[in-house]
């Protein structure tokens, strides 16, 4: 197995290099591969975690084909058999971790839906009894399913952390008629997935989406309900009340903040056996969710 860290193809642009993507311009359309970094507290790590872009390429493909029917995204090509010709000489960068999608203008904000109240939102909720402008009930314990999902919108960061506002101020910001439209095809997307999660025998507590524009409307683009861009929580261990066990990189932040690492300097190698780990969580929600044996 070849890990993919820095991903470099000679005679195509690389436009964007995101703390896990690369995105290269490729004719009128965009390649994006799915590389084995991981991130944490805004610092991408020095350690790459097998398997890890093709889990989360392979989870995204997973749930734009099962949501499609809610809303259009920018997929045209999964398969790296269909992929053009001159590609096909980078099969060891590209197979199974890269698609061919459409160009579309992104917007800049976060699309954030929570069914459990955790993380960031737990923390601002202690100390305001909200999160953004929503007035949440009182005496809520860490990590307990909230009564309705509720959206909380952040701006996009190119650097560093997203910035929550509230809905008011998004309104504001970039239209009432595009952050209503939004926020439904959100909850809808959210509250379909968390359903069907279920049944595997996983929560998922919180996502963010992303979405853009073609001259066809309003499409989802990046990526969809994968461990780095959601908090997934095995069902047969919840407990509110706690934090939680999880499928995403919980586990890696968790290790980081057992050290003297500051969080302000080059983060530190991680241990063989906390990457091992993360990657058999990894493969984990993979399998559980698609119920497909995951192949290395």
């Amino acid at each position: 197995m070849k890990l993919a860290g820095d991903i470099k193809i000679p005679g195509f642009e690389k436009i964007k290099s995101g703390k896990v993507r690369e995105m290269f311009s490729f004719e009128d359309k965009l390649l994006i591969v799915t590389t084995d970094r991981i991130s944490a507290f805004d610092f991408i790590l020095p350690s790459l975690i097998p398997y890890k872009g093709t889990v989360l390429n392979k989870i995204s493909n997973f749930w734009f084909e099962k949501l499609k029917n809610i809303i259009e995204n920018h997929l045209l090509e999964t398969d790296f058999e269909n992929f053009p010709e001159s590609l096909k000489k980078y099969g060891d960068l590209l197979r199974d971790r890269s698609v061919i999608v459409k160009k579309a203008r992104i917007y800049p904000i976060e699309c954030v839906v929570r069914g459990y109240i955790s993380g960031s939102g737990w923390e601002e909720y202690t100390r305001t009894g909200k999160i953004g402008d929503l007035k949440l009930p009182v005496n809520l314990k860490l990590s307990q399913k909230l009564s309705e999902p509720v959206f909380t919108p952040t701006t996009k960061a190119e650097v560093g952390h997203d910035i929550l506002i509230t809905l008011q101020k998004a309104r504001k910001v970039f239209g009432s008629e595009l952050v209503g439209n939004l926020q439904s095809k959100s909850l809808e997307l959210y509250i379909k997935a968390s359903e069907y999660a279920l049944q595997k025998g996983i929560i998922i507590a919180d996502t963010k989406f992303e979405f853009g524009e073609t001259e066809n409307g309003i499409i989802l683009v990046d990526e969809v309900l994968t461990p780095d861009s959601s908090r997934f929580w095995p069902l047969d261990e919840y407990e509110p009340g706690r934090q939680q066990h999880s499928f995403d990189k919980q586990f890696v932040r968790d290790y980081l903040l057992s050290t003297d690492w500051d969080r302000k300097t080059i983060p530190p190698e991680l241990p063989e056996d906390v990457v091992k780990k993360t990657s058999e969580r990894y493969i984990s929600a993979y399998e559980k969710l698609t119920t497909e044996k995951f192949n290395k």
